[in-house]
């Protein structure tokens, strides 16, 4: 049971996963109630291109490619809010299209890129070196800070965006913030799940809560706990299992929403079965 902790490599991948599995599931939670699910994926293809530009110019990675994401994300509310006709899905497909265009080119281009083209797609855990880790541990302590402080305008602006503003809640301000959050937290995540699976890990366990409850603050608390959980379970499973790290975490993810869908409706079942009881129990003691 305890092997795979004698390599010290997989015991960093294992904090790794642990980490961005909690962080993704908790920024997820907003990702998907403002019906942004797409932008994780298309980010995550953002800022791939903006990790090739980094290396290219001989700048900091984590630094260059958090700020081409932030400025992607910019990007895409900009020509949303400018241009009313144009849908928020068709500026992503357009930003982050061109933006991984532009990284396809410039390795093809310059062959001496050194990160692995198949680790920035799929994700190369068993990679994560301790500067990596600091970096996923900061980003995540920040992310955790910085949603707890806006938490209420995180909220309002999350649930009713056109009322916020008359409250006193800059939105702008708010989309901008949660736009630098979205792109750090790509940006940590993607040694860990790669550009392709990045999305699955937003998506999946704020989903799975919303099977599980209709509370918010349970439903965040639920979201980073089967994020992390999903996360922990699925790199120690891929050790005996021998398949890509990435990928398994996405389907450990991937079977707990098929079992939270079968419990929500087994419990809906439940439920309708008991007011029929208690319906016809009523009618019942009407008629004696």
């Amino acid at each position: 049971m305890l092997e795979p902790f004698e390599y010290q490599f997989f015991v960093r991948g294992i904090l790794a996963a642990t980490m961005v599995g909690a962080l993704c599931g908790l920024v997820g939670v907003y990702v998907v109630l403002r019906r942004m699910s797409y932008i994780g994926h298309g980010l995550s293809h953002a800022i791939f291109g903006g990790a090739v530009v980094s290396y290219v110019m001989s700048f900091n990675f984590y630094v260059g490619a958090s700020l081409w994401g932030f400025f992607s994300a910019l990007l895409i509310d900009l020509t949303t809010r400018q241009r009313k006709f144009i849908a928020a899905d068709a500026a992503i497909g357009v930003v982050t299209t061109a933006s991984f265009a532009l990284g396809i080119a410039l390795i093809s281009r310059y062959r001496t890129f050194t990160r692995s083209f198949d680790a920035a797609l799929f994700g190369n855990i068993l990679g994560v070196t301790n500067n990596d880790l600091f970096a996923i541990a900061g980003v995540t302590a920040l992310t955790f800070v910085v949603i707890l402080i806006m938490y209420r305008r995180l909220m309002f602006t999350t649930f009713d965006p056109e009322v916020a503003p008359f409250f006193g809640v800059a939105t702008v301000w708010v989309d901008t913030l949660f736009s630098l959050i979205l792109a750090g937290v790509i940006v940590v995540s993607m040694q860990v799940m790669g550009v392709t699976l990045i999305a699955a890990s937003m998506v999946i366990p704020p989903v799975t809560a919303r099977l599980l409850t209709d509370s918010f603050g349970r439903l965040t608390v639920l979201s980073v706990a089967i994020g992390a959980g999903c996360g922990l379970v699925g790199m120690y499973t891929s050790y005996y299992v021998d398949v890509s790290s990435g990928a398994n975490i996405v389907l450990t993810a991937a079977a707990a929403f098929l079992a939270a869908y079968v419990y929500s409706s087994l419990r809906g079942l439940a439920s309708g079965f008991s007011r029929v009881s208690e319906a016809r129990a009523t009618a019942q003691q009407l008629f004696d």
